[in-house]
């Protein structure tokens, strides 16, 4: 619903370069929750289309960084606006205290996620 160039994954992808300029594609990947080939066909994608360059690592010539291309950054921008205009629309049934509610469930949710994705382990409390 906020566009159909950009994917969701595309769109983390852009969003995380915009807050960490120059990641490398692994760590973007690791940023995003994309396993290795699902990253690299999503760089490729943006890479080709456009919105995003790479250039060799001057200090490891193995690895590439990331950078937004000014399209890129004009498109993220762009997204950005459309999607919380999107949040607000999806939000809107909600009161101050329920949106608030909501957001700190789907927070803990993305939290307990990123956890066992990361250290392999079980939810607190076995939830």
């Amino acid at each position: 619903m906020v566009s159909e160039e950009i994917t969701s994954p595309q769109f983390a992808v852009l969003n995380t370069l915009v807050a960490e300029p120059g990641l490398d594609q692994r760590t973007v990947g690791e940023r995003v929750g994309l396993d290795r080939s699902t990253i690299a066909e999503v760089i490729g994608r943006l890479v080709t289309r456009g919105p995003l360059g790479k250039v060799r690592d001057p200090h490891d010539g193995r690895r590439y960084l990331l950078r937004l291309t000014e399209e890129g950054e004009r498109t993220q921008r762009k997204l950005a606006v459309r999607a919380a205009r999107m949040n607000q629309v999806f939000l809107a049934p909600l009161t101050d205290e329920e949106r608030t509610r909501f957001l700190g469930l789907v927070q803990r949710v993305s939290d307990a996620a990123e956890g066992l994705r990361n250290a392999g382990e079980t939810p607190a409390g076995g939830r």
